[in-house]
């Protein structure tokens, strides 16, 4: 019984020691999905939609929960971000290319339409993020006329 206390007790120690180091954060500022936005126009309540559910994982810009500051949450977290801005970072948008911007909203399309986003686990702990499927109807109309603009575009031989 004795080992088992010393064995919970390193395992807290480490816990607490931990607390003291984590990831760097995703704290940029809004500013740097000007060019996105103005460039996709979206109605002001699909930019309230894109705001509230897609840039804390799809932008320089994420707005953080209090949990954030626990670790190993914070890692888990981090890992999360990093990869969601992998996929599609509209912080990056300006300077792609036409075609690559119009792949960008297919993605969009697809992962809206078959309610793969936002993930379960943003979700799951973001629950106003859930999208209504009036929600979810009015970003693919966006999404769709975006998608039409691209395509109007003329693009390099």
């Amino acid at each position: 019984m004795k080992i088992v206390k010393k064995i919970l007790l390193l395992l807290l120690v480490v816990f607490v020691v931990a607390q003291f180091f984590g990831p760097e954060k995703n704290e940029g500022s809004l500013e740097s999905v000007t060019a996105f936005l103005e460039e996709t126009k979206p109605p002001e309540h699909v930019k309230t939609i894109l705001v509230e559910t897609c840039f804390d994982c799809h932008s320089n810009v994420t707005r953080y929960p209090w949990y954030s500051n626990i670790t190993p949450v914070n890692y888990w977290l981090s890992n999360h971000v990093k990869d969601g801005k992998k996929h599609f970072n509209v912080s990056a948008w300006e300077g792609s290319s036409v075609k690559r911007k119009d792949h960008k909203f297919e993605e969009l399309i697809e992962m809206v339409e078959d309610k793969e986003m936002p993930l379960p686990s943003y979700t799951w702990a973001h629950g106003d993020a859930k999208l209504s499927d009036q929600q979810i109807s009015d970003v693919l109309k966006w999404a769709n006329q975006v998608r039409t603009m691209y395509a109007l575009q003329p693009r390099p031989q």
